[in-house]
């Protein structure tokens, strides 16, 4: 089945690479113009090229620390003046942050909620208002299988996406009545660049295949998912 996006304006966080790139390219090949928001302005902005130029569709990139409460209202103010509206929002940025409990610290424990959690909650906020009013929207709160199944040493990661969890469920419940749909994705492990960061940080002589390969003996399918 085809799902067709003709008109519709999605801005989607984390959006320069990986999932979030995906989702920008897949949401424009069905009809949808493309606000990709990142760090990183060389990355972020060839992504946003690189969708315009394969599919035709309008497409900006913006640069944006999701971490930052008034970075958000930059972002929200620029996607708005350039596109008129936010029809999806797709709250993708971050990255597996993880380690042993007591050697986490406070600000390491704030980092991880700005970026995953409150950032979903202030770009939510100033969404809302007009999706509500155009009885038309949809919110996509990318999380982690962590947040239902925590492991050791899954921290603060898996905290802060189980409150991710429960904030769709709030989301979702205010805004079914105004034709607002609220949805998360538990994500499991994906061949990606955090895998990369997971390969360096281990010290493991194996190639970064190698361990990919390994990472992925202990899933159902045998194998990472990927992009």
């Amino acid at each position: 089945m085809e799902i067709r996006m003709d008109g519709r304006v999605a801005l989607i966080t984390g959006g320069s690479k990986g999932l979030g790139y995906a989702m920008g390219l897949k949401f424009a090949e069905s009809g949808a113009q493309i606000a990709l928001a990142a760090r990183t302005k060389a990355a972020v902005t060839q992504a946003a090229m690189t969708i315009a130029q394969t599919t035709g569709q309008k497409a900006i990139g913006y640069v944006c620390d999701v971490a930052d409460a008034e970075d958000i209202k930059r972002l929200h103010q620029a996607v708005t003046t350039d596109f008129d509206r936010i029809d999806i929002l797709v709250n993708n940025a971050g990255f597996a942050k993880a380690g042993a409990f007591e050697a986490i610290t406070d600000d390491e424990w704030q980092y991880d909620l700005d970026l995953k959690l409150m950032a979903a909650v202030r770009l939510s906020r100033l969404v809302l208002p007009s999706m509500k009013a155009n009885r038309w929207g949809r919110i996509i709160n990318m999380l982690n299988t962590l947040a239902k199944t925590p492991a050791k040493g899954s921290a603060p990661t898996s905290v802060t996406r189980a409150a991710g969890m429960a904030l769709t469920k709030v989301l979702a419940g205010e805004g079914a009545a105004h034709n607002v749909l609220v949805n998360a994705l538990n994500i499991g492990r994906i061949e990606s660049d955090q895998m990369v960061r997971a390969h360096k940080a281990s010290g493991s002589n194996d190639s970064l295949k190698a361990f990919i390969k390994a990472a992925g003996k202990s899933l159902p399918m045998g194998r990472l998912g990927y992009a």
